[in-house]
């Protein structure tokens, strides 16, 4: 029998401390947050966010922390921030790296996406190939830095570390010699690192992994160019993957019913479920199903119960049975999408990049409750707690509370 699950951080209930939330899925517990806001309404406080970054808010003891990239002549200033989730007031603001010359990225991208990770007083940040950091979430204090998974990006930055058993583990797929790594959590030097098993033609992605339990191991789910690969946690080891021609993978993989979902291509995405357990190439034996059509390049898919709801970057939106990947509905929402659905108040919300937000009922029929917009771009997922919502556009943070 093989016993899945995600990662759960052991935190105050309520908490939001990394990307998609407490288990990285998209779901938000606790108590209802608004349906309705707009520029003034349901709006507890607006701020202004310097410089640009797409990370996501994360939401822990009270404050909430965010990364951005704020330029400097031909430069750049990698910074975390502070803010106090009551008020708005910024409660400490720190340079975590100074870059003299900016690297080049994608005009969608910014130097700061990736998505901040907090646990047990501590803030850990990533700015790709610019490095990671430790601060102390009380006052930003720098705990250690790390540069050594210096890698040749392509694009910039893009996914996030996630932590499990006292590893940060990372995706490094830049323009050749793609690897995955896991830092030591408690001293910033690198547990491990693994070069991607498959020699691909085009080798960069900016995947943020997810950590399975199968059969008691910890595994790495790492989608990546040309190949899914799962890893062993504690040691680094491949241990099973899956052929699939692709590249620059963005989705998060969802992780459910003995099942990873995941993606394997930018530009002709492909949703793939593949059966949970196996041991080297197990592409002829355990692919459970596949969907083309709608399927996302950048916006994670959202798992709830038995369904799987995920939505284009062309704003098509589809809800499928997550088991068989039969097709309960697929409709066209509007505009561009990066940011990944979220499930709250049993309902499923998609933000558009330009600050259009809409609520669909979670069910097998489609049926739209609602939509609400802001000005801006939004690009970043939604954080949310303790009724509140804190949405990032390109130069504001936004709590959205009643």
């Amino acid at each position: 029998m093989i016993a899945v699950m995600l990662c759960v951080c052991a935190l105050n209930a309520g908490d939001w401390p990394q990307f998609r939330g407490p288990n990285s899925d998209g779901h938000v517990v606790g108590p209802a947050t608004p349906k309705e806001w707009s520029d003034t309404k349901n709006v507890a406080w607006k701020i202004p966010v310097p410089g640009l970054g797409w990370s996501s808010p994360v939401i822990v003891d009270g404050k909430v922390f965010v990364t951005t990239a704020v330029p400097r002549g031909e430069g750049l200033s990698l910074r975390a921030m502070a803010f106090d989730a009551k008020t708005g007031r910024t409660v400490w603001d720190r340079e975590v790296r100074a870059v003299e010359k900016a690297p080049s990225i994608h005009t969608k991208n910014s130097h700061a996406s990736p998505t901040p990770m907090v646990r047990d007083g501590s803030v850990f940040v990533h700015f790709g190939a610019q490095g990671m950091a430790r601060l102390a979430a009380a006052d930003g204090e720098l705990q250690w830095t790390c540069f050594e998974l210096d890698y040749p990006p392509l694009h910039g930055n893009g996914g996030s570390p996630v932590l499990h058993d006292g590893k940060l583990v990372v995706v490094c797929d830049g323009s050749k010699d793609p690897f995955v790594a896991a830092i030591d959590a408690k001293t910033g030097k690198a547990a491990w690192k693994t070069p991607r098993g498959v020699k691909a033609r085009l080798t960069h992605s900016f995947v943020t992994p997810t950590i399975a339990i199968v059969e008691g191991q910890a595994q790495v789910m790492a989608p990546g160019p040309d190949h899914f690969a799962a890893y062993d946690l504690a040691s680094g080891k491949e241990l099973w993957r899956v052929l699939a021609p692709g590249w620059s993978v963005v989705p998060q993989p969802a992780i459910g019913h003995g099942l990873v979902i995941y993606n394997h291509d930018y530009d002709h995405p492909e949703l793939m479920a593949v059966k949970l357990g196996g041991k080297g190439d197990v592409t002829e034996s355990h692919v459970a199903w596949r969907i083309k059509k709608g399927a996302p390049s950048t916006p994670s898919p959202l798992l709830v119960g038995d369904d799987l709801y995920f939505v284009s970057d062309n704003g098509i939106a589809t809800c499928v049975n997550a088991k068989t990947g039969e097709q309960h509905w697929t409709e066209r929402l509007g505009g561009n999408y990066s940011a990944s659905p979220i499930y709250a108040n049993d309902s499923v919300l998609f933000l558009s990049e330009t600050g259009l937000a809409t609520w669909v009922q979670a069910g097998r029929k489609f049926v739209v409750l609602g939509k609400n917009e802001v000005p801006g771009r939004t690009f970043a997922t939604p954080a949310f707690t303790s009724g509140a919502m804190y949405l990032r556009t390109d130069e504001h943070l936004y709590k959205i509370a009643q």
